[in-house]
């Protein structure tokens, strides 16, 4: 099921409307779609290299009103919609232990979701459910989804289809890295 719904959405970058299709991939995407928009971006970017930015802007302008949708879901609808969300991607079990801690430091989960592979959508019905500051939610989403859709969308600008093979492999692991590193440098600062 899921290989179809990649190859189906894969085949949307061919419409003549791909640009709305990408908006409204990375809208339900951030909520309960299973496949990113980056999987709309790569050939969208590669075809039209000039509009690099729009497609990233449209990307993150969907992701994050996208998440503002899960983050409702999470605030008003936790029991009937975003409790079997979170079972379909395996994620309930930890939930409960999940919510005691995380308004401490959900700004850092936004963020972290955002960038790497964990999927997004559970962090947005959690931010909700939990009821983390909206603002911090928005800032957070923005800085992070902008992150990953304006580095993918300038990689592929800049060098174009010989980086393609790289960023469907290695990207991915990148961007979590990065976040590693990122965290442990704030711990390394904390406690020296």
């Amino acid at each position: 099921m899921i290989r179809r719904l990649y190859d189906w959405t894969l085949s949307l970058a061919d419409s003549p409307h791909a640009l709305r299709a990408l908006f409204i991939v990375a809208f339900i995407e951030s909520s309960v779609f299973p496949i990113p928009p980056d999987v709309l971006i790569i050939p969208l970017v590669l075809a039209r290299p000039d509009r690099a930015w729009v497609i990233a802007g449209t990307a993150l302008l969907g992701s994050v009103l996208g998440g503002l949708a899960g983050y409702a879901i999470g605030w008003g609808f936790f029991e009937s919609i975003g409790q079997p969300v979170l079972e379909f991607y395996g994620k309930d079990a930890y939930f409960d232990e999940f919510r005691a801690r995380y308004n401490d430091y959900g700004a850092w989960a936004v963020l972290i979701a955002g960038v790497t592979p964990f999927p997004y959508k559970v962090i947005t019905i959690l931010s909700g459910s939990t009821g983390l500051n909206l603002g911090v939610f928005m800032v957070a989403s923005i800085i992070a989804r902008g992150i990953r859709f304006f580095v993918l969308s300038a990689l592929l600008w800049k060098f174009g289809a010989p980086i393609r093979s790289f960023i469907e492999r290695y990207l991915g692991l990148l961007f979590t890295l990065f976040v590693v590193l990122l965290i442990g440098g704030f711990y390394v600062i904390k406690f020296l």
